[in-house]
């Protein structure tokens, strides 16, 4: 689910995504080089699922959101069923007749509704940092991408480099994904290195 919405957010992101250079064409059949339109346009296309979906950095950040997110459920079910044990307990006590006065019994009923509501608010609030941390681990991806293909199409100086999936026909030359990988893959290795 996580990689499914990475991958939406990061193929909107590169659908709108351009990059106009102003170098010269030079005409040259390097792989990954330039595909000529009419008038000497330079275009080159990724496939952003395949690319966010092997990109290491992509599998680090859903790893810590997969522990965090089981943390997150084990702290919240385990109050959860504390609290239902409790409820139980009330109903079975109120059912005996437990309760030495209806005083005492509504101060029990008000005290389990004030836990179930902080349960629900613990709900929310956890939902709520899962959601921010997913944002901002897509954002971290697009922001890697993007800033990669900065620097990748300051040399290749191309004037558009689409998401493949608005490419309907395109040479497989045009297709740079599996380089563009390769590259962040090993910076992304050695900054993870360097720590």
């Amino acid at each position: 689910m996580v990689v499914t919405v990475i991958l939406f957010l990061a193929i909107a992101v590169l659908y709108v995504l351009h990059f106009t250079g102003k170098g010269p064409s030079n005409g040259t059949g390097n792989e990954g080089e330039e595909v000529s339109g009419q008038s000497g346009l330079r275009i080159a296309y990724i496939k952003a699922d395949s690319l966010i979906v092997n990109y290491d950095l992509a599998q680090a950040l859903h790893d810590d959101f997969t522990k965090k997110q089981e943390a997150f459920t084990s702290e919240f079910g385990s109050k959860r069923s504390a609290f239902e044990r409790e409820a139980t307990e009330f109903q079975q006590r109120l059912q005996r007749g437990g309760f030495l006065t209806e005083q005492r019994a509504i101060q029990e009923r008000d005290r389990l509704v004030n836990k179930e509501q902080e349960i629900a608010r613990l709900d929310q609030e956890l939902s709520t940092k899962l959601a921010e941390l997913q944002q901002t681990n897509n954002q971290q991806l697009i922001d890697s991408l993007i800033t990669y293909l900065k620097i990748y199409n300051a040399d290749k100086k191309y004037d558009y480099i689409l998401n493949a999936t608005d490419v309907l026909i395109g040479p497989e030359a045009a297709n740079i994904t599996m380089e563009v990988l390769q590259q962040m893959n090993t910076r992304y290795q050695s900054s993870t290195a360097k720590k």
